[in-house]
């Protein structure tokens, strides 16, 4: 098997050693070039020897290929060293039937979704390697959204408003706030959609926000270094309900992704792109009352996510079960095997789906 790392973006250090030539003449320098990288997990370095007139990074990239690549936090992939700094950005998207399609899910690198009042579910999309040039319905937050957001290194979070308690929670905690009241200038409303399901923006528009010095997110999963998901049992699908709202991921080797269904159609967004992860975490939560109302009077749930659970992780038309643990509300999700070790998961996108225990089951 291939050696695995975490996914964060490799350190690469290129060092070009010369010894001073003594006295005159033509003599080739004693030149050695160096190619050092580094991870949380292993190292590599590559040395070759040349002579000033043939040292070149096609060389480089020859002796150690693989060590050269930026690696995205957050799915693993290569990403462009001009963005590979950037904060993370989340937004928090529309899942109603009317809100559907929605713009930008496809880009995500990293999508958390949870339940809501009345059994609805709305989304939580984390961006970095990526950009979409229109992303939406924006909407409110919810008290859930807080131990999401927080080990994400003070992301930009695209937001609607909320309450004035979940607004105030939202405001408290270590996020640089890009939302719609905010930032109006930012977003526009959707002339062909009906409100409040109509709140556009682009992630281009918000990263311009910011302009001062700002931390990439650290990585949230532990991302195979080009292998296969290759443990666990065949799984074809799996179904989820949140009381209201009930979502199916079916495997899609075409498409090397979990085809997403919505109560009973397909999931595609507003390129007509079906939504299908590379990897899906099935995470079972508890909820409990928020102690706030919507404005037709439903309880807001809030999902328990300090503590301890069960995980089923999909990837590469398998199954894993697991366990998820969390410290507290801003250290991360950590995500472990039935022997305790780190998940690994196949590089690429992946969604967190957030049932109660018992609200999921394997289809043939």
């Amino acid at each position: 098997m291939t050696r695995s790392r975490w996914a964060l973006a490799p350190v690469l250090a290129i060092a070009l050693l010369a010894s001073a030539c003594s006295g005159g003449g033509d003599a080739a320098s004693d030149t050695t070039l160096v190619v050092t990288t580094s991870s949380t997990t292993d190292s590599a370095s590559v040395a070759i020897p040349t002579d000033e007139s043939t040292a070149s990074t096609d060389d480089v990239v020859a002796a150690g290929e693989s060590e050269l690549a930026l690696l995205a936090p957050l799915t693993g992939l290569p990403i462009d060293a001009a963005i590979v700094n950037r904060p993370a950005l989340a937004a928090k998207i529309d899942n109603v039937s009317a809100a559907r399609p929605q713009a930008g899910l496809n880009q995500a690198d990293i999508v958390y979704e949870e339940r809501v009042e009345g059994g609805l579910t709305r989304l939580l999309a984390v961006f970095h390697s990526q950009d979409a040039p229109v992303l939406g319905p924006i909407r409110s937050a919810r008290s859930t959204d807080v131990p999401l957001l927080t080990p994400l290194q003070q992301p930009l979070f695209a937001w609607s408003g909320a309450n004035a308690a979940f607004a105030a929670l939202i405001r408290s905690v270590a996020i640089r706030d890009v939302g719609f009241e905010a930032e109006p200038s930012s977003y526009t409303r959707a002339s062909d959609r009906r409100a409040p399901s109509n709140l556009m923006t682009s992630t281009q528009n918000l990263w311009a926000l910011i302009t001062d010095g700002s931390s990439p997110p650290e990585a949230l999963l532990h991302l195979d270094e080009g292998d296969v998901f290759t443990s666990g049992d065949a799984a074809a699908a799996v179904s989820v309900s949140y009381r209201g709202t009930t979502v199916t991921h079916t495997w899609d080797a075409d498409l090397g992704g979990w085809a997403r269904e919505q109560n009973g159609s397909a999931h595609v967004d507003s390129d007509g792109v079906v939504v299908a992860p590379t990897n899906v975490i099935v995470q079972f939560v508890d909820y409990k009352a928020s102690g706030q109302v919507d404005s037709v009077g439903a309880e807001v749930p809030e999902a328990i996510l300090e503590g301890e659970g069960t995980i089923w992780a999909f990837s590469n038309g398998r199954v894993v079960e697991g366990t998820w643990t969390k410290d507290n509300v801003t250290a991360p999700m950590v995500y472990l095997d039935a022997n305790g070790e780190p998940l690994l998961l196949t590089p690429g996108s992946t969604w967190v789906l957030l049932p109660e225990p018992g609200n999921a089951e394997l289809l043939p």
